[in-house]
């Protein structure tokens, strides 16, 4: 086969084009399996294919390049314009080209759609989680409310201790519901890698009971804090532990201590 001749006559930009019948698309292929000259051929033009479909104009140099390649290829061969292709396949071959680039336009506009929703479904996720934070923070609020209201409520006040004098604290203790809140506004945020925990003490003899963490300290804006407390307290601590806890106090970083009254 002469493949100079074979590349210039036209055929492999119809192939491109997808204007071709079965046949002549399979003899395409294999020929293109053949000779790595029609191979690479092929692949240019589908090349210039594809920078005409990424810039979605007609009217750009690449159109205009591609079309001069299919009037070079004939002339190489005929000496003419247009008598080996004529004007008709010429009008298939574009409006194939036109309907890729609509293919690709629809492609783009479908892929900014998803991005769209994919945006529009975080921000209502997102403000499903504010809403749903506000209204943990009302039910914590009103909750608190309606503990530090009950005439049974203890109020403790835990002072700031050696490693942080300027540190305070207040416990709320419903001994009915078994329940304290801890209203620590007065601590420092925590340093990262520690979190604070509470503690429940009996004075005689010093025994510490960890009642919970201070979870998400610094992104909590009230800096109120719901633990269970089933303990006969007599007091009440805050330690600065290690993220997890401890399983006892680190006395050395006692922030805030307070005796509970009966």
């Amino acid at each position: 086969m002469d493949t100079k001749e074979y590349i210039a006559s036209g055929i492999l930009e119809l192939y491109v084009a997808g204007t071709l019948s079965e046949l002549e698309n399979l003899e395409v292929y294999l020929n293109s399996e053949k000779y790595p000259e029609i191979k690479k051929e092929i692949e240019e033009i589908e090349a210039s294919v594809l920078s005409i479909t990424k810039s979605v104009s007609p009217g750009i140099k690449g159109y205009g390049d591609l079309l001069n390649r299919m009037d070079g290829a004939n002339i190489a061969k005929t000496g003419t314009i247009g008598n080996k292709v004529s004007w008709t396949a010429y009008l298939g071959w574009a409006a194939s080209l036109v309907f890729m680039v609509g293919l690709l336009w629809l492609y783009q506009q479908n892929d900014q759609l998803k991005l769209d929703l994919e945006i529009v479904s975080r921000e209502k996720d997102a403000m499903e989680q504010q809403i749903a934070d506000s209204n943990n923070s009302l039910a914590k609020t009103e909750d608190l409310l309606k503990t530090i209201r009950d005439k049974n409520i203890t109020v403790v006040v835990l002072n700031g201790q050696t490693v942080s004098p300027t540190s305070y604290a207040k416990a709320y203790w419903n001994k009915g519901e078994k329940k304290v809140f801890i209203d620590a506004q007065g601590l420092p945020d925590p340093p990262n890698g520690f979190v604070y925990q509470v503690w429940s003490l009996t004075l005689n003899p010093l025994t510490p009971t960890s009642m919970g963490l201070l979870e998400d300290f610094v992104d909590d804006d009230n800096k109120v804090f719901a633990l269970a407390n089933p303990n006969e307290s007599e007091a009440f601590g805050i330690t600065l532990e290690p993220a997890g806890g401890s399983e006892s106090p680190n006395l050395e970083q006692l922030y805030t201590l307070g005796v509970a009254t009966s």
